[in-house]
């Protein structure tokens, strides 16, 4: 989760990084530091359904916004800085 985390932050900094994908990296940050949900955590079964959905989609759809080859560099990247330790 970290790495991706890193990613994340390389492609928000990247200025070949589109817009919409900036935008939705800046929607999932604020998601995940609010301190409340869409659905409250205290019901069972959904409450944490939201958190599990929500942030997946929204990564998911900035990463599937960046130009193949942006993204093929910074995994590249990532991958490289993983195998340094």
């Amino acid at each position: 989760m970290k790495a991706y985390a890193g990613l994340c932050r390389a492609l928000y900094a990247d200025p070949r990084t589109p817009r919409a994908s900036r935008a939705l990296l800046w929607l999932a940050a604020g998601y995940a530091l609010l301190p409340f949900d869409l659905i409250p955590d205290f019901l069972p079964g959904i409450g944490h359904l939201d958190d599990a959905v929500i942030l997946p989609a929204l990564i998911l759809g900035a990463l599937w916004l960046v130009p193949e080859a942006v993204r093929r560099e910074h995994l590249q990247r990532m991958e490289l800085e993983l195998a340094r330790g």
